[in-house]
């Protein structure tokens, strides 16, 4: 029995199967952990996430930005994007009961030790304070008020300063990659963690971390590419882009990498 953490896989199904190939999974015994994004961008969104909802008993996956950003197109509180693949799903005879179950991933999971989360948490926030932000946040996901904080998440960074408490720590779960020394989220930067602007450090380095003693599991940062030391483990490395698909073995950290086979 193993516990396999998996970076982004971006609808890339068949990269997916070929991963799991290499790691011999054990669909009766083994689990797998998803970084989230599971769609988008992508050929195969839609075998991907029918693959996963069929395994719903053997995986955990958080929510990531992609995911949310269908659920919002889903919610008519977005448009699609020229670059999105989403469009297989959305017209699937499957679309009710596979967007439900995307619904109701969570943001978070995981203990005080090791936590699971698409970008990443705020210097200020400790695990347990994570996992009880997150809930509350799924909690809204899964009701009636899922369109209105999905429509208010993809509000610019010119409305920054009229965001709630709880748009901005979904922001951060989703989306953070760099912040400023006193927690603000430095938007834009996309690129690698060297390249960071000045004032802004990735969200892991940041001096007096809360979450310093909790191995962080997560994806999201592609231009990092894959990341293993001081207790976290980045595993989003590309595979949409050209890159690789990443899977790390929680018990012993084995890494297994397939290139993309799309």
């Amino acid at each position: 029995m193993a516990t396999w953490a998996i970076g982004d896989v971006h609808g890339c199904y068949r990269t997916l199967r070929k991963l799991l190939k290499k790691i011999d999974f054990a669909k009766s015994t083994d689990r797998l952990w998803f970084t989230g994004d599971l769609v988008n961008r992508g050929p195969r969104s839609l075998e991907v996430l029918e693959w996963a909802a069929d395994h719903d008993w053997r995986i955990e996956s958080v929510l990531g930005n992609h995911d949310l950003h269908l659920l919002a197109v889903a919610f008519g509180v977005a448009h699609e994007r020229p670059r999105d693949t989403l469009r297989p799903i959305l017209k699937s005879s499957r679309q009710v009961p596979l967007l439900d179950w995307l619904r109701r991933r969570p943001l978070a999971v995981g203990t005080p030790a090791r936590l699971m989360v698409h970008a990443g948490l705020l210097p200020a926030w400790t695990a347990e304070e994570t996992l009880s932000t997150a809930a509350r946040l799924e909690s809204r996901l899964r009701g009636e008020g899922a369109a209105q904080l999905l429509a208010t998440l993809r509000r610019k960074g010119g409305e920054a300063e009229e965001e709630s408490a709880e748009v901005r720590a979904l922001r951060v779960l989703a989306l953070v990659r760099t912040v400023r020394a006193d927690g603000e989220l430095c938007r834009e930067f996309a690129g690698p963690p060297e390249e960071a602007p000045k004032g802004c450090l990735p969200w892991y380095e940041v001096p007096g971390r809360k979450s310093a003693g909790t191995e962080i599991v997560f994806g999201h940062w592609a231009a990092a590419g894959f990341r293993q030391g001081a207790r976290i483990l980045a595993l989003d490395s590309g595979c949409a882009w050209g890159g690789q698909l990443t899977a790390v073995r929680l018990e012993d950290g084995e890494r297994v990498q397939v290139g993309n086979a799309e």
